[in-house]
């Protein structure tokens, strides 16, 4: 009798792992699953779905909100917040515009959008990582200053552009078929953040900050230098993505980020099902940008209007706030049994 119990017991500890296994590789992929069973019903429902030109404007938008949404991911996973992005987003955008419609050239038009988001990286940088002061509320600030400045550039209308220069030829590039190259280096790009994030020290230090600050400053991790940095990055990916609007809509709009507010913190959240359950990833961003870009578009095709677009929108970035919520009350349950 005992040595059936000695031999049950290890069959149930191994049974245990297996659930637990299952359990994570379900959780961890489940969300790219989705993904895919969300695309090959738009397809089904709508053919044109599949179309070249669909899926290159799809993954034409997709990469060029990734690039926003980049830095903003790292920020969020760090414990903080930037809502000033879509905003860089904007006035590099304007000033792109602003300076192209005067005679500039567009290299120069390019690197003075870029030095908008450099400038905006810098005063976020400092204000909240070197004086400490709340990231919401200096967020808040910039962007509000940033779309100010946005909507004088244009004194509040847009501004068209009769050419778009290198940065079009960069969009209207391709590497084969509907794939486009700005895609291509988009995710190039991701490839070298998730191993920054996976496989190096830097990614450690993020995630270390969200769930103990206090402990990663007293083991002499640079957390002031390492925050500086995020906002910075956000700040110029945020530009990139403004400067590459300017070509793709051959026009300045001031008022574009309000659509990308969103999008983003939505594509932030919803990526952290993918695999880190409830923490903010490169990958997950990715798959849930192209995940929101997809199902809007299809949502489009469909004949659904702007309003029921946006119920969407909101319900989605429900979730993602409900799953990160979730995810946290239960590491920090494990923490304290």
């Amino acid at each position: 009798m005992t040595d059936m119990v000695q031999q049950s017991v290890p069959a149930t500890v191994s049974c245990q792992k297996a659930e637990k296994t299952a359990e994570r590789v379900v959780m961890r992929y489940s969300f790219f699953l989705l993904v895919a069973v969300v695309f090959v019903a738009l397809a089904i429902l709508r053919p044109s779905f599949t179309t070249l030109g669909n899926i290159h404007g799809i993954l034409l938008s997709t990469s060029i909100a990734g690039l926003m949404f980049l830095g903003l991911t790292w920020i969020i996973a760090a414990g903080e917040i930037d809502v000033s992005f879509m905003s860089v987003a904007a006035l590099a955008n304007m000033a792109v515009a602003g300076l192209v419609s005067t005679g500039v050239g567009w290299p120069i038009a390019v690197l003075g959008g870029l030095g908008v988001g450099i400038v905006f990286g810098v005063l976020n940088a400092t204000l909240v990582a070197v004086f400490r002061l709340p990231a919401l509320v200096i967020t808040i600030a910039s962007g509000a200053l940033a779309a100010s400045l946005a909507a004088a550039i244009g004194k509040g209308t847009s501004i068209s552009l009769a050419s778009t220069g290198f940065v079009g030829a960069i969009l209207d590039a391709r590497i084969v078929g509907a794939i486009p190259l700005l895609a291509v280096i988009v995710g190039l790009l991701y490839v070298v953040a998730w191993v920054l994030q996976e496989k190096l020290t830097f990614g450690r230090y993020i995630y270390a900050m969200e769930q103990n600050r206090e402990a990663v400053v007293e083991a002499g991790i640079p957390v002031t230098r390492l925050m500086f940095l995020l906002f910075v990055l956000s700040g110029i990916g945020s530009a990139m993505a403004g400067v590459l609007l300017s070509a793709n809509l051959s026009s300045g709009q001031p008022y574009l980020g309000n659509s990308y507010f969103f999008d983003g913190l939505t594509a932030v959240l919803l990526g952290g099902m993918a695999l880190k359950f409830g923490k903010p990833n490169v990958l997950g961003t990715l798959a849930a940008v192209l995940f929101l870009v997809g199902l809007l578009n299809g949502a489009a095709l469909l004949g659904w209007t702007d309003s029921e677009r946006q119920i969407i929108r909101g319900s989605l970035l429900l979730i993602g706030v409900g799953l990160v919520v979730l995810a946290r009350t239960r590491t920090n349950r494990r923490n304290l049994s």
